[in-house]
């Protein structure tokens, strides 16, 4: 894989694979597909195509599209089939990946020898899982600023980011806007939203009845919840205008409104990856089972999502967790998350486990995003150098979400959901803890002063031979 990052089995974007991304192959030259978050396709005529590399390929993308210098670090190229997906570093050469495709299934999905045999990835132009957003909200192109959108949209609307009705309501009238023009009063407005419905809000909102009481609908019939909020959001959508230094486009500045309302969401952004959690012991029999989970990953954190219910299991910045990955033979990758937690109102701390065959792609990840924040670090005070010494103090703020964390909100970690491990390592061998334990089973985690990932020590009858 060198260093490639992927997930399997989501829906989104992988849904509109079985396409391939190489339409014809001479002697010399190829034509390669290359797809974008809204579909559009587009050609380019290659040579040597076995041997040509991402990068290459990203800046014939970039000239076709016309797109700015910043394009080079804002977006990647990926490899996308309904079962695995993986971001191209800039030295990987695309051609020789897609023939090792069913190998790179193999290793890192569940997926039986049929699935294997009939899967075929395409090339997609996609957001670059190492940009930060704060630089994302900096760049002025519009082109630029609607392929982002294109794919925060598809996102939403597909449930792969998990997003309160009332946010849904919001984002779907961004989109309206940019679809339908600015809000028109009369009942053509709410008609057209009815017909279009699952095009401005994710399909789980959008479900009406069948059957016979559905074909006495009539024409005046009154709007669902989802249809009614959407028109009133709708109805308050403003027109935004650009400062007269930088002028923005219309268009323009709705596309940054519709992202500036995504990056609220903690796992925007994130590359996503498919694995298994135990669920908590239930009934007499104490039966638990397992618990199907989408694994995000970010510049941030990580966001373990329930992928049934779309909602947020446990959510956790690099500073309040420590982790490690097992492959041990015979037996399922594990990626292991460690983290602080209670038990019965008692500080404990808390270990998950996750199944999957990705679990070696999340640990590197993990890592390597851990490294490029570190690296970042030193730069912060520079960018406000001609202000006192004590301005970067104020940073953490923008990650205090208040509205994101009410109560029974999607983005919520659900820890009572959670089947966990307390433990301690005293030496001699694992123990458990009742309810606690006095270090860290990993040694892989974020160094940092900042870090609020703290060591509960336990009493002497708090521990029981495991």
């Amino acid at each position: 894989m060198d260093g490639a990052e992927g997930n399997s089995g989501q829906p989104g974007p992988a849904e509109r694979s079985h396409r391939s991304s190489v339409s014809s192959v001479g002697a010399r030259a190829a034509d390669v597909l290359v797809y974008l978050a809204d579909d559009t396709v587009v050609p380019l005529a290659v040579e040597n195509l076995s041997s040509i590399s991402a990068h290459e390929l990203h800046r014939a993308v970039q000239e076709v599209l016309q797109l700015p210098d910043v394009a080079l670090e804002a977006f990647a190229l990926w490899l996308v089939s309904p079962l695995l997906e993986v971001q191209l570093k800039p030295k990987h050469q695309p051609y020789k990946l897609g023939r090792q495709w069913p190998e790179l299934l193999l290793r890192f999905t569940d997926a039986s020898d049929e699935d294997v045999a009939m899967d075929e990835p395409s090339l997609q132009f996609r957001r670059n899982v190492f940009f930060p957003k704060r630089r994302e909200l900096q760049i002025r192109d519009e082109e630029v600023l609607r392929l982002f959108y294109e794919e925060a949209k598809g996102n939403v609307l597909t449930a792969r980011y998990p997003c309160d009705l009332e946010d849904c309501e919001v984002l779907g009238a961004l989109i309206c806007r940019v679809q339908l023009g600015p809000y028109q009063p009369g009942q053509a407005a709410a008609c057209t939203l009815r017909e279009k419905l699952d095009s401005f809000l994710p399909a789980h909102l959008c479900k009406r009845g069948h059957g016979l009481f559905a074909a006495f609908r009539g024409r005046g019939a009154k709007t669902g919840p989802g249809e009614q909020g959407l028109l009133n959001a709708y109805r308050q959508v403003k027109e935004a205008a650009g400062s007269d230094s930088e002028p923005e486009t219309t268009l323009g500045s709705h596309y940054r409104a519709y992202l500036l309302k995504c990056h609220e969401l903690p796992f925007y952004g994130c590359a996503f990856f498919h694995g298994e959690i135990d669920k908590p012991a239930q009934g007499f029999l104490h039966r638990g089972g397992r618990k199907p989970v989408t694994v995000a990953i970010s510049l941030e954190g990580v966001h373990v999502i329930d992928s049934k219910e779309k909602h947020v299991l446990l959510g956790l910045r690099f500073q309040e967790l420590s982790w490690d990955h097992t492959s041990p033979e015979e037996e399922e990758p594990v990626l292991w998350l460690e983290f602080d937690g209670d038990s019965e109102g008692t500080p404990v701390n808390k270990l998950l486990r996750i199944y999957s065959k990705q679990a070696e792609l999340m640990s590197g990840l993990i890592e390597y995003c851990i490294e490029l924040s570190q690296a970042a670090e030193p730069t912060l005070p520079q960018e406000s150098a001609s202000g006192p010494q004590e301005a970067p103090s104020p940073s953490p703020p923008p990650i205090q979400r208040p509205k994101l964390r009410r109560q029974g909100s999607v983005v919520c970690s659900r820890i009572q959901h959670l089947s966990t491990i307390d433990y301690v390592e005293d030496g001699r061998g694992i123990k458990r803890v009742k309810p606690k334990r006095t270090t860290s089973f990993f040694s892989r985690q974020l160094s940092t002063s900042q870090g609020s990932y703290t060591v509960v020590q336990p009493t002497d009858d708090s521990l029981e031979q495991s």
